[in-house]
């Protein structure tokens, strides 16, 4: 799907609702951002990141002691 959308200011861009609408994207989810081939790629975060990890990784976790190593962990794996 192919859509326009432009840059406002302090370089906001809407998300065209036929793509949110495609990929499930909500107001207020997180989500992942970096450049891939000169184009600029934009990945919604997992629902639950710290079910996925668990699911991933087997091994027990505290949320409140992992959550940045959880972070780091999905800003590198996620979509590749």
């Amino acid at each position: 799907m192919l859509e326009e959308a432009s840059v406002g200011k302090r370089y906001t861009v809407v998300i065209p609702k036929s793509i949110r609408e495609e990929i499930g994207l909500k107001e207020g989810q997180r989500v992942l951002m970096y450049v891939e081939g000169g184009k600029i790629v934009i990945e919604p975060f997992p629902g639950d990141p710290l079910k996925t990890l668990g699911e991933i990784i087997g091994t027990p976790y505290e949320e409140a002691k992992e959550e940045r190593r959880v972070e780091r962990w999905l800003k590198e794996h996620a979509g590749r």
